[in-house]
């Protein structure tokens, strides 16, 4: 049973919870991560969801996610799932998410990771975890379109890979020349 600390809208959290599965309480929201991994050719590694893993069975997905369970941060979640799903141990404690997607029940945190795993080390999740491999922003905007991919938005695929590459919402410019 897996039970998930509730939140206001302004994302406080509150003494109530909930059990995965229940019908979502109206007004209340809950914590969910997202892992991206890059390698340093500019490719995400994206892992494929067992076929008889509940919820887009078989699909490729992210690198690493899940729901934030009850005592969880979002960056403890990051580090459990990450760990969980692919074997890999890595500290959040110093991150923040690189952009947070307001969803309807909830708040969908996405760290964006730069590292040259080889893949041969990866210890998979047996129950979740069927295959990982390194992919473009175009082959996973096709694989979506195939229907192989869950089907994120293609502008949010084309962003995490936007901004695992400038780090910053602002172009570089000298303020110090006037006209």
């Amino acid at each position: 049973m897996e039970i998930w600390d509730l939140y206001t809208k302004e994302r406080v959290k509150t003494d109530k919870t909930m059990i995965r599965g229940e019908a979502h309480p109206r007004g209340y929201y809950r914590i969910v991560v997202h892992i991206c991994i890059f390698n340093s050719e500019g490719k995400m590694l994206i892992q494929q969801r067992q076929p008889f893993k509940k919820g887009w069975s078989g699909f490729w997905d992210l690198t690493a996610g899940g729901s934030a369970i009850s005592g969880d941060t979002s960056q403890s979640a990051a580090e459990r799932e990450l760990r969980e799903e692919l074997g890999i141990d890595f500290s959040f404690k110093e991150l923040c998410p690189a952009i947070t997607v307001n969803f309807q029940e909830g708040f969908d945190d996405i760290y964006l990771l730069d590292s040259d795993i080889d893949l041969s080390n990866l210890k998979l999740q047996f129950e979740e975890v069927q295959a990982v491999k390194w992919a473009t922003a175009e082959e996973i905007i096709q694989m979506i379109k195939d229907k192989f991919f869950i089907p994120y938005n293609e502008d949010l695929i084309r962003l995490l890979f936007f901004l695992r590459k400038h780090k910053s919402l602002h172009t570089e410019c000298d303020f110090t020349q006037t006209k």
